[in-house]
């Protein structure tokens, strides 16, 4: 399919020496959505993430550019700073730009950083949102975030610093008390810390968690657990990132809705 036959919607046209920050969804590429399409299909260089699955890349133009910049905890990655200044280089040359990230730019993404720095330099730029894993993957695992009955608020937070450590400013007792349902993004490393403080806080060794890897793939899987027994059937699956952790009475709907 070229631009052309992509169906009159008034999607906007890439201009040339701009960048789009794009997000490319948990993985399925069916979750893309027609403004990521219509990028992917007018870009003349992708700047990837590590969690942008290959079936999303090929949508791009068979000449289109493509820039591996991702980061994957524990290992060598591109330092920040040096993905926006690539940015705003790739767009000064007349490129458009597409930086493609995995679920929504917004969402723990770092999007925001790399619009202010396009921002202060002058460049063109728009913000396509994409679905955030810890939507879109955990519907893909049969367990809705919100539930009439079980899941009456929802919070999304981080369980790995810019250190790499536990998050030492959330205040983790809150967290506890103060939602139904904990969705943990980039966790699993410290998965035995953030259970324990979890319990701290209140919540008991037997609230549901469940461990998601590779979200909306084929090769996804969910692990059920409990707080009290995460770290220990974390370690015995030996599951790697990326995974998404969620904590609440929702895990227990995985059972009944399947998933896919």
């Amino acid at each position: 399919m070229s631009v052309t036959e992509i169906p009159n919607l008034g999607l906007p046209v890439f201009e040339p020496g701009s960048v789009w920050l794009v997000g490319a969804g948990p993985g399925d590429p069916g979750l893309l959505t027609l403004h990521a399409l219509n990028a992917l299909r007018q870009a003349d260089v992708v700047v990837y993430d590590a969690l942008v699955g290959k079936g999303v890349l090929e949508l791009a133009r068979v000449d289109a550019e493509r820039e591996f910049a991702g980061k994957r905890g524990g290992k060598p990655s591109p330092k920040q700073p040096d993905i926006s200044r690539r940015l705003i280089e790739l767009a000064r040359e007349g490129k458009r730009v597409l930086r493609l990230k995995g679920g929504d730019p917004f969402v723990f993404g770092r999007g925001g950083e790399e619009c202010l720095a396009l921002a202060e330099a002058g460049v063109p730029f728009r913000v396509v949102p994409g679905i955030t894993a810890g939507i879109g993957g955990l519907a893909y695992a049969g367990i809705p975030v919100t539930h009439r009955e079980s899941g009456e608020a929802v919070t999304f937070a981080t369980g790995h610093s810019t250190t790499g450590e536990v998050p030492d400013a959330l205040d983790w007792a809150a967290l506890a008390r103060g939602t139904h349902v904990l969705v943990l993004y980039m966790a699993l490393k410290h998965i035995g810390t953030i259970a324990q403080k979890l319990m701290d806080g209140g919540r008991g060794a037997d609230e549901p968690v469940a461990v998601v890897n590779n979200a909306t793939l084929p090769e996804q899987t969910v692990l059920v657990t409990t707080l009290g027994r995460a770290a220990e059937d974390v370690a015995a699956s030996g599951i790697e990132p990326p995974a998404l952790i969620v904590v609440g009475p929702v895990v227990n709907l995985h059972a009944v809705l399947g998933g896919r």
